[in-house]
Order: structure tokens, then sequence, then C-alpha cells
């Protein structure tokens, strides 16, 4: 077993990714057609002829590809011609599929409670008063034993301290109905973009994301994310997540021959757009942390520009692929780029970049002793599998196939917040009086409601949809998304 990834050749120069320095992350980054997707293959495939798990997103459909043997043509012909390449087999690699909604893969879930709330607030939007009292509810939670597993706990726990908003005042601070109103709305936004279904149980094994096959190969992980990406913010907060999760699980590993696993992060753009300093801060701490927990991450996007320079600078594996500059803005991007390369002066790099056919790219990998190499123009070696998307029999095949079938496509609803808070409402609505609340409902803030003559107050609509709920929803297939390093900086609780 080799300990390194042959790419492709620079001139005779061969150029390999040492496997001892692939935890030490990296960037593939071009515009789009340049070849980003091929050499992510590449890589992907060497990492599991090495035994190296790996998890990327598909953002286009074409991944599925990995998982069938490739076919001699043409194109193919010449570029391992020019490589000098006459081994070339084609090869089939252990794929598991997974996805959100559960209709490409498998269904892959978190609880809310994992998620957390700072990533939640960024999932909703929130302003940083809203942040606030989503933390506060959170907390009460925990500090009462009450599970939120899925959004229907949440909306359920965010009633309750809101109608209960003068018996946490003084222990918790300060609750805003208009924040509550504010999450509530959001968490009904949520709901309508299908992200709901990402938060329930059984929640993800991360385990499962580490495994080989009976050769001894590494499973790659493709996640579906062609319908994700109609939601960006979504689909980069689930990434973030399983980033962070990662992170907080695995052990403590040092330097390893090979990475535990190896993380792809496509459109890592969408990561750091609009993003707050605290959260580019957090994410510069687990791209920093996580390589002595055996995982190397590389970031896939346009341009190096993309990425915040807090976590550019972590990255130590560069391959860029062509920029064309057409304005002002990208002859000035371009020139950014170029000046993030080492180089021995031998050629410019800036023209260089403008200058790149399909498939050829400008290549630094840090040596043995992880030191950055000289950039060369790098002709990148084609993949053994598939180029391009697989028929719906396939990927079907492929599920029904796998050691994972069965572990998560049945969703599961145990007691927690939801179900307790729904039945201490139905135990108060019947019995015989009701001290009115001096406080007044915090939904009553949401919808306009107000309290009816008689000493009860009147049910308003999302006290209604909660109590028909607790009868006629059944199936939650989203768990809570791990709170991670995010939630471990607060304090948050472990899993319970």
């Amino acid at each position: 077993m080799s300990d390194s990834i042959y790419l492709g050749n620079a001139g005779e120069e061969t150029k390999k990714l040492n496997l001892s320095m692939a935890n030490r992350h990296g960037l593939i980054a071009g515009a789009t057609g340049t070849g980003k997707t091929v050499t992510l293959r590449v890589i992907a495939e060497g990492l599991s002829r090495s035994g190296v798990p790996v998890f990327m997103a598909d953002v286009k459909g074409d991944l599925a590809g990995l998982s069938q043997p490739g076919a001699l043509n043409e194109k193919l012909s010449e570029r391992l011609a020019l490589l000098a390449v006459e081994n070339w087999t084609p090869e089939a690699f252990p794929v598991v599929f997974w996805d959100v909604f559960g209709e490409q893969g498998h269904p892959i879930r978190t609880t809310v409670s994992e998620l957390g709330p700072t990533l939640l607030s960024r999932l909703l939007n929130l302003n940083d008063t809203q942040s606030g009292v989503l933390n506060l509810v959170f907390k009460v939670a925990d500090d009462s034993g009450l599970l939120l597993l899925d959004i229907k706990d949440l909306q359920a726990m965010l009633m309750h301290v809101g109608d209960n908003a003068k018996d946490y005042t003084l222990t918790y601070g300060n609750v805003s109905s208009a924040s509550i109103g504010a999450i509530q709305r959001g968490l009904l936004a949520l709901q309508d973009a299908g992200a709901e279904r990402f938060f329930g149980e059984p929640a993800l094994n991360i385990d499962d994301l580490l495994q080989t096959d009976s050769k001894g190969r590494g499973v790659i992980n493709i996640l579906s994310a062609d319908k994700l990406m109609m939601s960006p913010l979504v689909y980069s907060t689930f990434l973030l997540w399983l980033l962070s999760e990662l992170f907080e699980r695995l052990p403590e590993a040092g330097d390893l021959n090979k990475p535990k696993l190896v993380f792809f992060f496509d459109e890592a753009h969408l990561l750091f757009n609009d993003a707050p300093k605290a959260l580019v801060e957090k994410i510069e701490q687990v791209v920093r942390l996580i390589r002595s927990k055996g995982v190397g991450v590389f970031f896939v996007s346009q341009s190096s520009m993309d990425i915040a320079d807090s976590v550019l600078a972590q990255l130590g594996n560069r391959v860029q692929h062509a920029l064309r500059a057409f304005t002002a803005k990208d002859q000035k991007q371009l020139k950014a780029t170029a000046e993030t390369f080492r180089s021995d002066g031998s050629f410019d790099l800036q023209e260089a970049i403008g200058e790149l056919a399909i498939g050829e790219a400008l290549v630094s990998l840090l040596d043995e002793s992880g030191t950055p190499t000289i950039t060369r123009r790098t002709l990148v070696a084609p993949p053994s599998s598939r180029l391009g998307p697989i028929t719906h029999t396939e990927r079907a095949a492929i599920i029904q196939s796998s050691v994972l079938r069965g572990a998560y496509e049945t969703s599961v609803d145990r007691e927690s917040a939801y179900e307790i808070l729904t039945k201490k409402i139905e135990e108060e609505q019947g019995a015989p009086e009701r001290v009115p609340s001096t406080q007044g409902s915090v939904l009553d803030s949401i919808f306009g409601g107000g309290s009816s003559s008689g000493g009860r107050r009147r049910q308003n609509p999302l006290e209604a949809m909660i109590t028909s709920a607790a009868r006629s929803i059944g199936n939650q297939i989203g768990r809570s998304i791990t709170r991670g390093i995010f939630g471990s900086v607060s304090g948050r609780p472990r899993r319970r």
C-alpha cells in the first residue's frame, strides 16, 4: 500500500500527495468546468485505496460515478499517453450514499440539542438579541431535563418559556416575546423548506463514516446534495455541524501515517458568506485542531479568496485550476491568488493561472517535513472510476446492499419536550378552573390573541396545533444537529 497519492505530472516531475500530510488540510480551487471535480475524485480514489474513509457532498450528482468502474475513450487515452501511464485499469470503489431527505441514500439526522443554539441561530438567521433568547431556552430545557430532539420539541419549549417568562426572568434573564415570535416564525420557515427532516432519531453514528471494506479500502461516503443546495444556508450549516461533530467525538490521535478520515467541503464559499466574526473564529479553531484527531479537511471552491484568511492559512496542500479574469476585480483576485503560492520565479504564477487548460493546475503540496513544495504546472491524472452520474437502478442496488441498510430508514419519536409539555397543557385545560396568567401568553404577541372572559385563557392557533399534533405527528425525520465544538465552548452538556 502506497504512502502517497499520485496526482499527475509536472513535466518530468511527478506530483504526489503524502498521506502523512493529508490531515494538514487542503484547497482545490478553480473556475467552473476547469477540472476541480476530477482532481477531487483522483484524491478520493487514492485515499480509498490506502484504506482512508472519505466524506464528500455531491452537489451536481456526478460524484456517484465513484461507485462504478470507468471506461476508456478517446480523451482518456490521450491523457494517459501524455502522462505516460501504461497500467491504468478501471475500478469501482466502495460507496455509501447519504441523503438528508432520505430519497437518494440513507437518511442522515441529528437532534436539535446536538445542533445547539449557535449553529441553529445561524440557520434561522437570528440577530444577537434573538440568539440570546434561544440560548436561554436551550438552558432552561437542559436544566429541566427536557430533551430537544426535533423541531416540534423546540416549538413547544419556546411556547412554554414564553408563557412562563416571569418565572424564568430572575434566574435566566429577560425573555423577549418578540424574539420568541421571531424564532417560531423562523422554525416554521425551516419546516416549509423541508429542513425539519434533518432533525430526529436515530441520529447519525460517526463511526458509520469511518468504515473500510473487505479489501481494506476506505469507504467513500457521498451525501446527495443537489436538493439540499436549494437551501445554501442549510447545506453549509449541515456540513459545519458534521465537521464539528467529528472534532468533538474523535479522540486525540497525534501524527499518523495516514488520516482516519478526509472531509471534502464543496462549495466552501457558502460557509463564509455573511458569517459573523465569532463563527469564523470557531471554524478556524475546528480546522486548526481537528488535525490532531486524524481528520483532514479539503475545501473546494472557485477561488482561494472565497475562504477566510484565518482558515486559508491552515490549508497546506494547494491545487489551483484556471481562473478567468475578464474584469478589473477578476484581475485583482487572480493576483491575490497567485501570491498565496510558493514560487521559485521560474514562471509567472499570475499569468499561468489565466492560461491553464482544462485538467491542468498549479500544484503545491506538503513534503515529508511539512514544507510546501515549489508550485508547478501539473497535468492532472484521470480517475479510474466512471466520469458522470449513475442510473437510479445502480444507486438503488448499492443502497439495498449496504451494510447500513435498515439502520436509519425508520425514524423514532420517543418522549421528549413536546410530549411532556403537551401532556401538561392538556391536563391544565382539562381542569375545572384555571387562574388567568398575569404575564399574558407570549403566543398572543405572535398571533395577536387575547384572553376570553370567564377566567380561562382562549387557546390560540399554535397551542391548538401542538395539541392536535400530539395525535397526528408520528414520524419526525430529523434529530438535532450536533452542537459540536460550538456547543462545547459554551459548556453544553453531553448527549443524554
